[in-house]
């Protein structure tokens, strides 16, 4: 009898234990999973993607620092007496060269404030600096004049490279309102923004090609302002860049020198922009293709390599965004590419 008792009194505390464990858990000692718990999904739950990011440019930097890569700026006041001429050589008369106007911008480009302020354009944006002063560059400690109703408006020729890298959208308005003056800016590549000023169209210009700079100084076109030794005021410079895709299909980032890398580009074939615009950027590029392959500034002489020799007669800004499209190499001027790059491709 007592085992029988003693049977059934555990049969009775398991029949309660059972009980208890088929009842709900009270809330109250339930702790919540922590909000952010990797643990609080299942593990074949995938995540909630995030935010794309925003899309950026592959085109990137591959070739930089050579000493084949040094780009020069200068600055010439045309003459108001020189020989102008149009399109097709025809003389042209009753030019207004506004030469005040031209030697007041001038002066202030070339004073401590303008030169200063050109060497710090960009370094707060781009964490790098975009153009740098020459060593022993011109300098001017000239009073600059304010404004008159005659003076006021000058009309400056220049490259897309200086344009399309955003400093005379920086640099200008600071004169203009110390001075009361207007700046008129056209841009083209330097062939063209000389040819402007040769026909009277520009009382400055602001270009990167030393022999079409000589040439324009030989045919009388510029004079040497007051307090000057030169024609040409050659004041900052900065690097061309050889651009590319990021795959670097050439490899043209382990070459030697740019030169090789120019040859690595021809030698595969690999598609390449080219300005084609007679500007100083296009000048230096046909500089760096190897001598035999007899690529010069007329388009008749890559007529035959037009399967990966694109020229385009056009701006450094729509040429790099052809180069991007294409996943192709370029050179450029370093400010107008970070611009660029900066502006995920966007250049206005």
């Amino acid at each position: 009898m007592k085992k029988i008792a003693a049977i059934l009194l555990s049969l009775s505390l398991l029949a309660a234990l059972l009980t208890a464990c088929a009842q709900p858990q009270s809330t109250e000692s339930q702790a919540p999973a922590p909000a952010n718990s990797e643990s609080a999904a299942p593990e074949s739950q995938a995540p909630e993607s995030e935010e794309p990011a925003a899309e950026g440019v592959d085109l990137t930097i591959l070739f930089e620092a050579d000493d084949d890569m040094i780009n020069n700026y200068s600055l010439l006041a045309v003459n108001p007496d020189a020989p102008f001429v149009d399109a097709d050589g025809n003389p042209v008369s009753d030019v207004y060269i506004n030469t005040e106007g031209a030697s007041a911008l001038i002066n202030w480009m070339l004073s401590e404030e303008g030169k200063t302020a050109a060497a710090e354009y960009g370094y707060a944006d781009y964490g790098e600096y975009l153009f740098y002063l020459t060593e022993d560059g011109p300098v001017s400690t000239a009073e600059i004049p304010q404004a008159t109703e005659e003076t006021k408006t000058i009309r400056m020729s220049t490259t897309t490279s200086v344009n399309d890298s955003g400093l005379l959208g920086y640099l200008l308005p600071l004169f203009e309102d110390a001075y009361g003056y207007t700046v008129e800016v056209t841009s083209a590549g330097t062939g063209k923004a000389i040819a402007n000023a040769e026909s009277g169209n520009a009382d400055l210009l602001l270009v990167h090609s030393k022999s079409q700079e000589e040439e324009f100084v030989a045919g009388g076109y510029s004079y040497v302002l007051p307090g000057f030794d030169s024609e040409r005021l050659t004041f900052m410079y900065n690097y061309f860049v050889l651009c590319g895709p990021s795959a670097d299909p050439a490899g043209v980032k382990d070459a030697a020198t740019v030169k090789d890398a120019f040859a690595a580009i021809a030698e595969g074939k690999y598609p390449f922009v080219s300005r084609g615009d007679q500007s100083g950027t296009h000048t230096k590029e046909i500089s760096l293709w190897p001598e035999e392959l007899g690529i010069t500034v007329d388009a008749a002489s890559v007529e035959g390599y037009t399967d990966w020799y694109t020229y385009s007669n056009a701006g450094m800004g729509v040429c790099l965004t052809m180069a991007e499209e294409m996943g192709a190499y370029i050179l450029s001027d370093k400010a107008t590419f970070l611009t660029f790059q900066a502006n995920n491709g966007v250049m206005e």
